[in-house]
């Protein structure tokens, strides 16, 4: 009976039945159908539109196939060992295609009973987007990828769209799926309900009746009973706006959105925090992380709006408190059970970030250049660079993400990595909230209003006014007997800076310098030892007054060391530390190998860490630093050596700090401290809830610093916070791989760009221009325009040609007669009596002859006809009088041939004692008439215009653009005569035209910074394109091609890798080779395999040049320094760290960081390898990456343990 069912059946003929099963749905029921549908010879089989579902396989052919006919289960090299078994395997050519399954179109979808939710059935829905996936689109609504890229993403990957970027197209405007169907509450409303004939009329038509032209603000409806169709009575507020007259009800439309959006402006919002946050409790009843400790007002508001959902900045003074904002988000996100990633600008911040947030919830990962532990927790701590690339390939950590926590975001000012923030900040798609912690920055609103308006959402902005533990700076002169045991105040706790104590820190100062020239007679005692008792004396004094632990900030590495081996005499600890400092130690180091453990840098902080005293700086092994801080922090450590990094993030506050000195070398030169730098280490001191007051104690050793300088450092405003933002390859090529993102899109979108908000501006110009009165060019007008433009091209081609010029300036001397036109005089005569000798803003100072009555200058008005060209001179109808002014070089307009004796001082001093009341009305004196009258006679006897200097013939000036200004200035003046609209009589009244035309002017300016072609990194956008098409890493249609994919897959020097790599340079040499070679691109401080390096470099830097990037060949290829490639050879052939570190005068920790950058570089060559199918290259990076992992460079962090 289930014939129907077999593939060959023969024809039905006349004896057979017409019957057949129908399977209904997935229910598993079977209908019998007696009746023939004509014209087909069998029904269908099934109700499911794509037949059956299949049936279960039989398990042995499964068997067979999996193990016996599977070419990647067989080994296909060792043929004969596999096949002694199994019968020859037929070749099949097809098998190597593989092309992934569609995804299907329909998933099934469970009905059940809405009262007691058993199954009733089951129905097929088609599903939407099924085409989407990683690879083409920007949607969260792709299909998730292969779980091995779910962490990292992949380099083929689209990311998601970046928040703030919708600019949809009209296809996906009109094709809005089902799941985000907008109700619109205004027009949209169903009116008649079902089964009634009428219904609700909700049209306006309240509005006349009511209060006319008020379209309401609030809509409260007040519908009467009993009368169906009645129009709804509205109470609209009084306020409510006017309508504008406008042709179609959509314009209105349009005009009344822009209106909103225009208002709602401000993304950056500061939140209050002087009032005190009382319903907090009340708010948040069950809060999802306590503290043991009341939080400040700041930590209340801060919680609420992420409460809210809502991204903070949070700046906040040192020790203030911002890791309880981070930590709420954190507590959030697992509540939520969605992911929060917290990035900061440093690895040895992020580990120990990782073990604080690991001791309070457990679920903390960590990812960095070299470690990943447990990715898959609710809180990722990494570095911003991983965070990046994680955006730019697309990671599914993404989709979960709910918070970015940015710590020490004023690291966005690091000119080589602040890009990086940037980019992330672009990145993050739309769902994902941000939480930025920083140190007190002038400008967090600006910063804030930034982002805000890149991401369309808004920034609360809370700021703390003062550190919970206040500072005193003191001045510590030293050595004497009378002035070891004293410091002199500087600047006390409320911060009032006190004078007095500077000037006594001089005299004592004085004092010492002069007793010791006595006592010494003229011998110089060496700097070491008084640096050294210096210390001695400061720091027995502070241990005196328990004042430890200090910390000492150290501008020099080696200053450092040396300063820690001089206190050689001195003990800080007791017997019970010692014996807590030594086990601690000791445990510490049982990771590292025996040889080792006997380092001569480990041996020299063994002992003085005994003694309480240690050093922190980036020459320090990574682990002992670590050592340091653990036990600082346990306040073992009681006097630290450290350089600025220690300031950076690592939360490790002292009671005192100490600076050595206040200037530092900052690679160019010496500088004194930035406010924001010293503000930043001096806030180490303090610690919150042990000490009432921090200290900071300046040393004066060579002798008291400057007043002025301390001034400013110490009260100073602290750095601005400034866009790095610049163009890197592998930020264009990232963005090149996907058609949807521009790089434009990314510049317009940098900090750096963000003065482009004139969108305000722009329209308060139109809206300026269309109210102006149109501009009358009728009949004998009609050339009025063009008249403008001659006039202003005119006076520009004037002011520059002479005024310019050195012998310009040498014509405008004491004397010279000249022709003054500004806000006050129209075409006077003046005479120069004084000129400036500030060669910047040049003033000269003239006696202008004027109208009686008008010499301060608020008679008249004659900017009524500024466009006018007027030659004729100035002739006061009244008696003249005189005034005497200073003049810019832009009020002078012309220089005339005649010059005037003129007695300068007298005339000055006349005026200026004229001018004080008592002698207001005394005569002028004899020089002043003297020159009035001869000016006067000037005027009256060239009413029409006075001769001037001619540049070419008078001032000599014989420069190819002066002397061509100088005929187009006779040409404009030729053609001024020609023009009819002089003769017209409403000429006077065309006075709106210069304004109009100004406005204009500042309308298509704005209009153009707005547009792309202002982006001040266009043209070098334009430079690095060419450069990357004339390598072959992008076709000339913006494609990204196979180079440009590997180059994607390098963080940094990615050019010069890419074609070391295509140029097969790697490939000769043994693995523990190339890890030496490409030492040069992570060290920062010289056989063959170099000279290749070198010269695809300088090939590089000069394409570069030509392509037009301001940067030399030179400084291109001298940017990979070549120090360390022994020293790396030598730790990849197996050589103990001992024996390395005496090959170079590089120190320890340098070459330790060196090695570990280097991993990374290695680790991304790999990857590039593959990519380019070179296996045996890739095989040959693994093993130096392996040669290189081991022993104390790569011991894993104490924090992460």
């Amino acid at each position: 009976s289930l014939c129907c069912l077999s593939a060959d059946v023969p024809p039905p003929g006349p004896m057979d039945l017409p019957m057949s099963l129908l399977e209904m749905g997935c229910s598993g029921r079977f209908e019998l159908i007696t009746h023939p549908v004509p014209g087909q010879p069998l029904p269908p089989q099934s109700t499911l539109p794509h037949g059956l579902p299949p049936t279960n396989l039989n398990l042995e052919t499964e068997v067979e196939k999996q193990f016996l006919r599977d070419p990647a289960w067989l080994p296909i090299h060792d043929k004969d060992f596999a096949f002694q078994k199994v019968t020859q395997r037929k070749v099949d050519v097809d098998s190597l295609l593989n092309c992934c399954p569609s995804p299907l179109h329909s998933g099934l979808s469970v009905v059940r009973d809405p009262t007691t939710g058993m199954l009733l059935d089951f129905t097929e829905v088609l599903l939407e987007n099924t085409g989407l996936s990683a690879k083409n689109s920007l949607s969260l609504q792709r299909q998730p990828g292969p779980p091995s890229e779910s962490l990292r993403g992949s380099n083929t990957n689209y990311p998601f769209l970046p928040g703030g970027m919708e600019e949809l197209t009209l296809e996906q405007i009109k094709k809005k799926s089902e799941l985000e169907e907008e109700i619109d509450f205004e027009s949209d409303l169903l009116k008649v309900a079902p089964g009634l004939k009428a219904g609700m009329d909700f049209t306006d038509k309240g509005w006349n009746s009511d209060c006319p032209t008020h379209p309401p603000k609030k809509k409260t409806y007040y519908i009467s009973r009993g009368q169906p169709h009645v129009a709804p009575v509205y109470c609209g507020s009084e306020d409510a706006p006017k309508l504008p007259r406008t042709n179609s009800l959509e314009d209105l439309e349009k005009s009344k959105l822009k209106e909103n959006t225009e208002e709602n402006k401000k993304w950056a919002i500061p939140v209050n925090i002087t009032s005190p946050c009382d319903d907090f409790y009340k708010r948040i009843p069950n809060p999802a992380f306590k503290w043991p400790f009341e939080l400040d007002v700041f930590q209340k508001q801060a919680v609420l709006r992420l409460e809210a959902h809502d991204s903070v900045f949070v700046a906040a003074h040192t020790s203030a408190g911002k890791t309880v904002v981070a930590e709420y988000a954190i507590a959030l996100s697992q509540k939520h059970m969605t992911r929060t990633i917290y990035t900061s600008p440093i690895k040895a911040l992020s580990n120990q970030k990782f073990r604080d947030f690991k001791n309070t919830f457990g679920d903390v990962g960590l990812l960095t250049g070299d470690v990943q532990l447990s990715p898959e927790s609710s809180c990722l701590i990494m570095t911003t660079e991983i965070l990046r690339s994680m955006l730019y390939n697309g990671s599914e950590v993404i989709r979960d993400l709910e918070w970015v926590i940015f710590d020490e975001v004023h690291y966005i000012n690091d000119a080589e990595r602040g890009v990086v923030w940037e980019e992330v900040l672009i990145m993050l798609p739309d769902h994902v909230s941000i939480i930025l912690l920083s140190a007190t920055v002038p400008n967090a609103l600006e910063f804030s209003e930034w982002i805000g308006r890149i991401k369309k959402r808004h920034i609360y902005v809370i700021s703390t006014l003062k550190r919970p533990v206040p500072l005193e700076h003191y001045l510590y002169t030293g050595n004497s007997t009378k002035t070891q045991k004293e410091m002199f105040l500087l600047l006390d706790a409320t911060g009032n800076f006190l004078t007095k104590g500077y000037y006594t820190a001089v005299d004592a100062k004085k004092e010492r310098t002069s007793k010791h020239a006595q006592s010494f007679g003229t011998k110089n005692t060496s700097q070491n030892t008084t640096d050294r008792s210096v210390w001695l004396t400061l720091l027995h004094f502070l241990s005196q007054r328990q004042q430890t632990p200090v910390v000492a900030f150290t501008f020099s590495r080696t200053r450092c060391d040396d300063n820690a081996r001089s206190l050689d005499s001195m003990d800080l600890t007791t017997s019970i530390e010692k014996a807590e400092i030594h086990s601690f130690f000791q445990k510490s180091l049982t990771r590292l190998r025996g040889g080792d453990r006997q380092l001569p840098q480990i041996l020299l902080m063994r002992d003085l860490l005994k003694r309480g005293i240690a050093v922190h700086h980036s020459g320090i092994l990574p682990i002992l630093k670590e050592v340091i801080e653990m036990l600082f922090s346990r306040g073992l450590v009681k006097v630290l050596f450290a350089t600025e990094t220690f300031a950076m993030g690592v939360n490790m506050p002292a009671r005192t700090v100490v600076f050595d000195s206040i200037r530092k070398h900052d690679g160019t030169g010496f500088r004194n401290l930035l406010p924001g730098e010293y503000i930043q280490m001096a806030g180490r001191a303090g610690r919150r809830g042990l000490d009432a007051t921090g200290t900071v104690i300046i040393l004066c050793k060579a002798g008291v610093h400057e007043m002025a300088d301390l001034h400013a450092m110490m009260l100073g405003k602290p750095t601005l916070l400034q866009s790095q933002f610049r163009l890197t390859y592998t930020m264009i090529l990232n963005l090149l791989r996907v058609e949807a993102l521009h790089v434009t899109d990314m510049m317009r979108r940098s900090f750096s760009e963000s003065h482009r908000d004139t969108q305000k501006r722009i329209s308060q110009l139109k809206q300026m221009l269309s109210a102006m009165p149109s501009v009358d060019t009728e009949g004998q007008l009609s050339d009025l325009l063009p008249y403008y433009h001659t006039v202003t091209e005119l006076k520009k081609t004037r002011e520059h040609a002479i005024l310019e010029s050195v012998n310009g300036l040498k014509a405008l001397s004491v004397g010279r007669v000249i022709v003054v036109n500004n806000k006050q005089h129209l075409n006077a005569l003046g005479v120069i009596l004084q000129v400036s000798s500030d060669s910047v803003n040049r003033t000269f100072t003239a006696l202008i002859i004027c109208e009686k009555g008008n010499e301060e200058g608020k008679g008249n008005d004659n900017a009524a006809l500024p466009h006018l060209h007027n030659m004729s001179l100035f002739i006061p109808e009244g008696p003249c009088s005189h005034t005497v002014q200073k003049l810019k070089l832009q009020d002078i307009s012309a220089i005339t041939v005649k010059t005037l004796k003129v007695i300068p001082e007298r005339i000055i001093d006349n005026y200026n004692k004229r001018q004080q009341p008592r002698f207001k009305l005394d005569p002028p004196g004899q020089a002043i008439s003297t020159a009035t009258q001869e000016l006067l006679r000037l005027a009256e006897a060239n009413p029409s215009g006075i001769a001037t200097l001619d540049p070419v013939n008078d001032l000599q000036l014989k420069s190819v653009d002066v002397v061509e200004a100088n005929m187009r200035l006779r040409v404009l003046q030729e053609s001024l005569r020609d023009f009819n609209c002089i003769h017209s009589p409403m000429f006077a009244e065309q006075v709106c035209l210069c304004e109009r035309m100004s406005l204009q002017e500042e309308l298509d300016q704005l209009l153009f910074l707005v547009s792309d072609q202002s982006l001040t990194l266009l043209p070098e956008y334009h430079q690095r394109i060419k450069v990357l098409q004339s390598l072959q890493y992008i076709d000339n249609g913006g494609a990204v091609q196979l180079k440009g994919r590997v180059a994607c897959q390098i963080s940094s020097h990615e050019l010069l890798l890419t074609e070391l790599l295509f140029e097969n340079v790697l490939s000769p040499l043994a693995p523990e080779e190339s890890a030496a070679l490409l030492s040069c691109l992570v060290f920062t401080q010289n056989t063959q395999g170099i000279e290749r390096v070198k010269s695809v470099a300088q090939r590089i830097g000069e394409l570069q040049r030509e392509c037009g990037i301001p940067q030399t060949a030179e400084e291109f290829v001298g940017q990979f320094k070549f120090g360390l490639t022994e020293v790396v050879y030598c730790w990849a052939r197996g050589m103990p760290f001992a024996e390395i570190a005496q090959l170079t005068d590089v120190q320890e920790g340098t070459v330790v960081r060196c090695i570990q950058r280097l991993d990374e570089v290695l680790k991304e060559v790999r990857q590039a390898a593959r990519i380019v199918g070179d296996s045996v290259l890739g095989s040959k990076m693994e093993k130096a990456s392996l040669a290189i992992r081991r022993d104390i460079v790569f011991t894993a962090s104490l924090y992460t343990h």
